[in-house]
């Protein structure tokens, strides 16, 4: 694993890259100092827009070869719902940690997810933009509405709540 740390004095959405070998390519999965998640389960590939503590925008794509199509479904894969939620989550946890300065940001994990629906399918390779705006925040839980599009195309969308947890939860992540 080869990695580029990002520095921790700037501002901006700097991410790590994360190179892992593929069958068929070179797998540059990025690393967002936002979340405490690493490879193989970052969805995110992209932050097009932040809103610190408010709303994010972000990309996912999904490669043919990755693991899941082998049997989510054999001749007609799709992308499993729940990693289209994670995914979600993943956005609404990079809205959350961004409102908090980059050396304090808390750990959040997903706590609630609240009439996801799934409207149409998704293929590997379609490119999926993720958003997730605050609705609500109730001491600890952070609500969030989000929503997944193809296009303009919405193929999933519900509600996520956030869990901000004690101070050390994510003290040894890099």
């Amino acid at each position: 694993m080869t990695r580029k740390r990002y520095n921790p004095e700037s501002i901006t959405y700097q991410l790590s890259l994360i190179t892992l070998p593929s069958r068929h390519l070179s797998l540059v999965i990025p690393h967002f100092p936002s979340l405490p998640h690493r490879p193989p389960f970052i969805f995110v590939r992209q932050v097009l827009r932040c809103e610190p503590g408010q709303l994010a925008e972000c990309s996912a794509r999904f490669a043919p070869d990755e693991p899941m199509f082998a049997g989510h479904f054999p001749g007609n894969p799709l992308v499993p719902g729940v990693i289209i939620t994670e995914a979600l989550a993943q956005t609404a946890g990079i809205a959350a940690a961004s409102g908090f300065p980059e050396d304090e940001r808390p750990f959040f994990l997903l706590s609630a997810i609240r009439a996801m629906k799934f409207l149409a399918a998704v293929r590997p390779e379609e490119e999926i933009f993720l958003r997730a705006e605050k609705l609500a925040q109730v001491g600890a839980l952070w609500q969030f509405q989000t929503q997944a599009r193809i296009g303009e195309k919405v193929v999933a969308e519900g509600q996520l709540v956030l869990n901000l947890t004690p101070e050390g939860a994510s003290a040894g992540l890099e």
